[in-house]
């Protein structure tokens, strides 16, 4: 920008009688000074020069010095928007106060870049009459002439910047699209003075990033790479980038967010990305330029240039990197956890298609697979559910014959992975050990070179040194436990033994020392998903597992059941109790021939007994044992039941019924007869669908009134 200091004679048009009034004049002049950058407020001094000379031209309009006020608290600060603008926000409010009788500015542009600002700024000059001037002249927003060239002002300042913004904008995807713009390095990289991408020379800052890339490889969570790092006592490599010791390298702990991060740049995998985080205007904060940054997924990114850069990993170990990071989240399967699940995560509702939840009682020792979603969301009933003991025990079996082809390639694998890991291990603690007798070293030098006269610099040095002794014995202790408590290289006894252990895989998958959540893992790695189907509420239930690479399985298993009308093929097993009990069998020859044929009942037992047989015959109304046994000598009241007989009618445990009338959830009385004591329970049949109704509903509602609340009481003898 070019122009002059004004001059003390006004302009023609600015005479005072024809838009200068007194009541202007009355009012104070204020100077609004503006750059858009810290870099222009620097380089830019005469358009600053300028700015703050309007101070004279207000003087020549008939203001006094002591009336004019200079703002320029928004020098370095962009006129988009007036957000993060201090300056311009004062401006506004001693004009709205109606304590400004003349704004100026060089241009119109200083003021606001933005038509929203600037037409509110206009608005609030019309109304308290203030005058407005620039460059070009003196303008009154009141009249219809100068509203309009202000506009027109004000408009062509909005399309400059939007032009010049896309103009810049599209220059830089263009340098973006061929490769060249440069980024922002991650650690592990430096910018070679020609503006080549190398990785960094340091040997001991890249062993820490291949690091990080093979332990998230081999574990699978960022958690566990984390405590790896911590464990061994690595810290991550930074190149500062700017102040006085910019280019050196900082060691610093390691971070849950800075792992994410490093897994997630795809400059690792040695391709040159532009776009990855856009930013949102809805999200953007006004004067924080830096904010309002998105994620996008790789199929929105601008530019992707595969093997540009030099890479940590291939393409495709980033890709599944992601994918890992992905399944962790609670969105996703999730991770390997401690508990005794193998299909944590992998489990799929064949009827409604949504993840079953994983539960747990008896301190984690029952385990159960529940699809409760709807039940959850829209109170609707349960789904379906099952124990997780059968299915495990299936899958675990699946697992194991997909497994055994692989056997010696396994043993082969695990001794590799184990000495690679040992080595690796070895050769960071040497590293360490080199960086240390290196930084002491040096201080020896530094400190032999010094003048001993200069005291004052060789005090300094000599504590540098000592410092660096220091650390250096430390880290050659470290590595002496570390040494000590590391295991030697693998003999050959303990090679066979791995290929013992590989050529039996279910005894190594059986092995107390084998944890839950490395069968997990390994399942992980062989299964994609798990659907299973409960048919028909009975024992019966479908299982197709979706292996990875696409192939599927599709097996039956049989799930413990509550009742024996669970039972699919219970009206057979009724029909054959009964022909049994009709070729003049006790309950015990009955028990042992059901075996034999190998039918089985609900749960708890793999095998029918005499009192299973007494209550399946008892529910066809068929009684056996003596009159004294079944309580035929006892003494009824209308609608009272021996205690066992309504047990087996309800199909429950006598010792719940028992603990019911504890509870006073039933009523029941004692009689004494030929000194034993027997327990009548009174139930008619709207008391039997009650009880047989509590015994049906879930636990949630055992305190609900309508089940628990006996319908007539009874009295004790």
């Amino acid at each position: 920008m070019s122009g002059c200091l004004y001059p003390s004679r006004p302009a023609p048009g600015d005479r005072l009688g024809d838009k200068v009034q007194a009541a202007h004049l009355r009012r104070s002049a204020i100077v609004y000074v503006r750059q858009s950058t810290m870099q222009q407020v620097d380089r830019h001094q005469e358009s600053t020069r300028l700015q703050y000379a309007l101070v004279d031209r207000a003087a020549a309009l008939g203001w006094s010095p002591a009336q004019v006020m200079v703002i320029d608290e928004d020098q370095g600060r962009s006129g988009s928007t007036a957000e993060g603008r201090p300056g311009f926000q004062r401006l506004v409010a001693e004009v709205g106060l109606d304590h400004v009788g003349l704004v100026l500015g060089i241009e119109m542009s200083r003021l606001a870049r933005s038509s929203r600002d600037w037409y509110q700024l206009l608005e609030v000059c019309a109304v308290f009459s203030t005058l407005l001037a620039d460059a070009d002249g003196l303008y009154d927003p009141s009249t219809y002439n100068d509203r309009l060239l202000l506009g027109l002002k004000g408009t062509m300042s909005e399309a400059e910047l939007h032009i010049l913004k896309q103009r810049m904008l599209e220059g830089k995807r263009a340098k973006a699209r061929r490769g060249e713009l440069s980024l922002a390095l991650p650690m592990g990289y430096v910018r070679h003075p020609s503006g080549e991408v190398m990785k960094d020379p340091d040997e001991q800052a890249r062993s820490v990033i291949e690091t990080v890339f093979a332990q998230f490889e081999r574990r699978g969570t960022l958690h566990s790479v984390l405590r790896y790092l911590v464990e061994q006592g690595l810290r991550l490599p930074y190149r500062l980038v700017s102040g006085a010791h910019k280019g050196d390298l900082e060691w610093r702990r390691p971070n849950r967010v800075t792992l994410s991060n490093l897994l997630h740049n795809p400059i690792y995998a040695g391709a040159y990305v532009y776009g990855r985080r856009p930013t949102d205007a809805r999200r953007k904060q006004p004067g924080r330029p830096s904010t309002g940054r998105v994620q996008a997924t790789p199929e929105q990114w601008q530019v992707l240039l595969k093997d540009r850069l030099p890479a940590y990993i291939s393409w495709a170990q980033y890709e599944r990197n992601l994918r890992q990071l992905a399944a962790n989240t609670a969105q996703g399967i999730g991770v390997a956890r401690s508990g005794p699940s193998l299909l944590s995560g992998l489990l799929i509702c064949g009827r409604c298609g949504r993840h079953m939840a994983t539960q747990y009682n008896n301190n984690g020792a029952g385990l159960r697979y529940v699809c409760a979603r709807l039940m959850i969301d829209y109170a609707e009933p349960l789904c379906q559910s099952l124990t997780g003991t059968a299915l495990d025990a299936a899958m675990a079996r699946l697992v194991l014959e997909a497994l055994q082809p692989a056997a010696l390639e396994i043993s082969l694998r695990v001794a590799a992975d184990l000495e690679a890991e040992r080595a690796r291990e070895h050769a960071q603690w040497r590293q360490r050990l080199e960086r240390a007798a290196y930084t002491t070293q040096r201080a020896e030098r530094q400190y032999q070179a010094v003048e001993p006269e200069n005291r004052l610099v060789a005090r300094t040095l000599e504590r540098q040194w000592e410092e660096a002794l220091a650390a250096q014995a430390i880290v050659a202790a470290d590595y002496e436990r570390f040494r000590t408590s590391a295991s030697n290289p693998l003999s050959e006894a303990e090679r066979a033994a791995i290929r013992r252990l590989a050529a039996d895989i279910p005894a190594l998958w059986e092995a107390p020392t084998t944890t839950a959540a490395e069968r997990q893992a390994i399942l992980r790695q062989l299964i994609e998903r798990v659907i299973v189907t409960v048919r028909d509420d009975t024992e019966q239930v479908s299982v197709e597992v979706h292996w990875a690479g696409g192939h599927r399985t599709a097996t039956e298993i049989i799930r413990p059941v509550a009742r024996f009308e669970q039972l699919s093929y219970y009206p057979d097993l009724l029909a054959r109790v009964v022909a049994l009990q009709g070729q003049g069998l006790s309950c015990t020859a009955i028990a042992e021939r059901l075996n034999a044929e190998g039918w089985h009942p609900p749960k708890r037992r793999d095998t029918f007994n005499a009192p299973m047989v007494a209550h399946l015959l008892a529910r066809q109304g068929l009684h056996t044992g003596s009159p004294k046994q079944r309580g035929d000598d006892l003494s009824l009241a209308p609608g009272e039941w021996p205690l066992s007989d309504l047990a087996l009618a309800l199909d429950m445990p006598a010792i719940t019924l028992f603990s019911w009338i504890g509870k006073g959830w039933a009523r029941a009385r004692q009689v004494h007869q030929a000194g034993r004591t027997r327990w009548l329970v009174w139930a008619d049949a709207q008391e039997c669908e009650r009880l047989r109704a509590r015994r049906m509903a879930p636990r949630g509602w055992a305190n609900h009134q309508r089940i628990d609340a006996p319908t007539s009481p009874c009295t004790s003898e």
